[in-house]
């Protein structure tokens, strides 16, 4: 074993387990494709203060959980703890908001870095795919980025995942909200930080997963109560379009999820098998977060899916994705000839668009045999010097144990149609 292990709270993504991620990450960018969103890709850290303004001074993700350097230019980075406010920056420098057809529609996926707790389900390096939806006010778009989240989870197979729903009021009827509700909170018989991050972003207070916190949250003000008219119309058409689109969804009034740049509509994944860190994803429309970093206004909306979250949920429901063998073909060569031959020939099928490998390392039959099991390949071609004499190889079928022979020069065209 090598003296070197990964840093506490990450871990390595290796096969076969690698494939089930791909496959994920592939389950929930279709969706978002198809809907004409095109893929962007920010860097793996960003200036502080994207975070600190964007994400919110209060939330724990800033105060607590960014990993943060000075680099010997002297410029303070963090690495990336999510990925919104990064992909909106992008495309603010870019100028895409200019560039007419807005909403500007994007996609994403990467590696996020939070210095968390470790627990099952909770990682300090953890894997999203995020859709992002810039420039637009429209309760159509909110439902729309719903609809392809909950099409994703689905086309995986997943089913005991609810959605919550919520509206965290807009610029208008917030403030009258929060006024009431830190008035409540200076009430309670909270401690010292609390009370900070009560006076900072009250809604931060409601989020907060302590049962001597929660107990103390009964009857306190309720957003929906103080929504204005603008908001409460919003919000009721977006609640329409999920029902017409038959998407489930649960109300719940306490959502405010964990960053502050929330507007409006906000929304949660849960999956009842992960224990208490139950969300696979959500998002919510961030209105004012364009203007926070610097941009023009631009309403907006967005989720992030995790990668990591939502295989655990697959592992809860017992559903083992259909994930197609890596090595379609194995060539088992028997002497050097033989070696020569099936190599070129491995790397004809490659250029073909077969997915081949080769026995390595000068094994005997049954070892490179059970290289050839192992690889889970479908067809094994196999050839020593007799075969190469009379101009054949042995193309044997891995499931059945059939085999036979196969001119040399007729293999690649015998594979595909097999294949096909």
């Amino acid at each position: 074993m090598s003296t070197f292990q990964a840093p506490k709270g990450t871990y390595d993504l290796i096969p076969p387990r690698s494939a089930t991620f791909l496959a994920v990450r592939d389950a929930i960018s279709t969706p978002v494709k198809n809907a004409g969103y095109g893929y962007i890709e920010t860097p793996g850290f960003e200036n502080v203060e994207l975070f600190s303004r964007g994400v919110g001074e209060s939330t724990d993700i800033v105060t607590k959980e960014m990993y943060t350097l000075t680099t010997k230019g002297n410029d303070y980075l963090a690495l990336r703890p999510e990925g919104t406010a990064s992909v909106l920056r992008a495309a603010l420098q870019a100028n895409l908001h200019k560039q007419g057809n807005l909403p500007v529609k994007l996609w994403y996926s990467g590696s996020y870095y939070r210095y968390e707790r470790q627990q099952a389900g909770r990682y300090r390096h953890f894997s999203q795919v995020g859709a992002e939806a810039i420039g637009a006010e429209d309760p159509a778009l909110d439902a729309e980025l719903i609809i392809l989240a909950d099409q994703a989870y689905r086309t995986l197979g997943l089913r005991n995942f609810r959605i919550l729903l919520n509206s965290l009021g807009d610029k208008e009827c917030r403030p009258v909200y929060r006024e009431a509700l830190q008035t409540f909170l200076r009430g309670l018989d909270l401690d010292e930080e609390t009370l900070r991050r009560a006076e900072i972003n009250p809604l931060r207070v409601l989020d907060d997963k302590r049962a001597d916190v929660q107990k103390q949250l009964v009857g306190a003000p309720v957003l929906t109560d103080y929504l204005c008219d603008a908001c409460k119309t919003y919000h009721a058409e977006v609640r329409e379009l999920l029902t017409a689109a038959g998407v489930a969804f649960e109300d719940d009034v306490k959502l405010v999820r964990g960053l502050d740049y929330y507007t409006r509509t906000t929304f949660e994944f849960v999956h009842g098998g992960l224990g208490s860190q139950s969300a696979v994803g959500g998002g919510g429309r961030y209105d004012g977060l364009s203007e926070m970093i610097g941009g023009p206004a631009l309403p907006s909306v967005g989720w992030a899916l995790g990668v990591d979250r939502t295989v655990l949920a697959l592992e809860a429901e017992g559903i083992e994705l259909d994930v197609p063998s890596a090595t379609s073909v194995f060539a088992v060569p028997l002497g050097e000839e033989a070696r020569r031959v099936l190599f070129g020939k491995i790397t004809e099928l490659r250029k073909a668009g077969v997915a081949a490998d080769f026995s390595y390392g000068g094994k005997g039959l049954k070892g490179a045999m059970k290289d050839a099991n192992r690889s889970g390949a479908r067809y094994a071609v196999v050839a020593g010097e007799r075969d190469l004499a009379e101009g054949v190889v042995q193309l044997k079928d891995m499931e059945s144990g059939e085999q036979e022979p196969v001119a040399l020069d007729a293999l690649v065209e015998a594979v595909r149609a097999k294949l096909a």
